[in-house]
């Protein structure tokens, strides 16, 4: 299969992929999103496969780690597209980077109805660069599981999957979770994060499979969510700061975990 030159704006598959990199409805309605730069795409062939479509800028076609792609992706029988580089930046977040995109089919899985192993559960957490720190620490930790309350940002996003750089490849991400239902019929502890918690993280064991649960950058976990979790644990800290970041916070957590693992 050949390598397509696109040169105009009016390419109807052009402008599909200026509304996938644009508009969030059209990532819902289509159940397609855009992955962004060289580590992306290669973490996404060497974990799941071939993606629908290889877009790369004319400039990034002759660097040599995009040559790789595109003929693994030609060889793969993907459709692979070049574009001017003007027409490329409007696809494009990342700046500075390496000219290359692919276009992928967002998962579907099945619902799932009970916590069996350690997951991670997500209330209302809104800044995607958050989201993509703590997915990219699940999967550190070999945590496969993440459960994402309906305001919870898109897992699938752009932004979201840059901050990740590779973990969704490595998670199964359910989103639009109903946390309260999860809760009530887990089969593992749910440990709540709450900075006004009298026990404290390392007071707990961690050993087994256990269910995360963080909150809103802001106001925390729901209090009908904390109040149906097993534990509500405070991560201690020396210094005159109210809370940590909910990012850094789940990467202690998870981590804390995975130590007392190693122990046993």
């Amino acid at each position: 299969m050949s390598i397509k030159l696109i040169s105009s704006r009016e390419n109807p598959l052009y402008k599909e992929l200026k509304l996938l990199a644009s508009s969030s409805q059209a990532r819902k309605k289509t159940g397609r999103t855009l992955l962004d730069g060289v580590h992306l795409c290669d973490a996404y062939l060497h974990h799941v496969g071939m993606p629908l479509f290889c877009v790369a800028s004319e400039t990034a076609q002759s660097i040599a780690e995009v040559a790789v792609i595109l003929a693994s992706c030609e060889a793969g029988r993907v459709q692979c597209v070049v574009l001017p580089d003007t027409l490329y930046a409007a696809l494009s977040q990342v700046e500075h980077g390496v000219e290359l995109l692919f276009v992928i089919d967002v998962p579907r899985l099945e619902r799932v109805e009970t916590l069996g192993q350690s997951a991670v559960l997500l209330d209302s957490l809104q800044d995607p660069g958050n989201l993509g720190s703590i997915l990219r620490s699940a999967a550190a930790a070999g945590i496969e599981h993440v459960y994402c309350s309906p305001g919870t940002a898109l897992a699938w996003s752009p932004k979201v999957l840059r901050s990740g750089m590779g973990a969704h490849f490595l998670l199964k991400i359910f989103e639009g979770a109903d946390l309260a239902a999860l809760i009530e019929n887990s089969k593992v502890p749910v440990v709540a994060t709450s900075s006004h918690a009298r026990q404290q993280l390392y007071e707990l064991d961690l050993k087994g499979p256990v269910a995360w649960l963080f909150g809103h950058e802001g106001q925390g976990v729901s209090m009908d969510l904390l109040e149906r979790a097993t534990h509500q644990a405070a991560i201690p800290h020396l210094g005159a700061i109210e809370s940590l970041n909910v990012a850094a916070s789940a990467a202690i957590c998870f981590f804390e975990q995975v130590r007392q693992k190693s122990l046993n």
